[in-house]
């Protein structure tokens, strides 16, 4: 078996790289691929937590996760592409002109 700690380590790990992504990339693709793997890191967490508690609580939270991530991948793939049809670039710099 897994150690704990070490699950907690590569899960921050696997945080810290999305953030680090999500702050130094400039295409909205790569800040949602950054987005996302923040999302698995957390997911990683709770299923480490609910085998180390022997508890199904976390692993019940770990599949209304993966719902509110697939739902963020439909909507927000579908608005990649229209800003993208629209400006031909997805560059985040270019999308804050989009501000009201």
């Amino acid at each position: 078996m897994i150690p704990t700690a070490a699950v907690l380590a590569l899960s921050a790990i696997v945080f810290s790289i999305g953030l680090v992504g999500a702050m130094v990339r400039r295409t909205a693709v790569m800040v949602f691929l950054s987005v996302e793997l923040m999302l698995n890191a957390a997911n990683l967490l709770l299923v480490a937590f609910a085998r180390a508690w022997g508890d199904l609580v976390a692993q019940s939270a770990v599949f209304i996760v993966m719902t509110l991530a697939a739902a963020e991948v439909a909507i927000g793939l579908a608005i990649i592409v229209a800003i993208f049809r629209k400006r031909v670039s997805t560059n985040v710099d270019d999308l804050a002109e989009l501000r009201g």
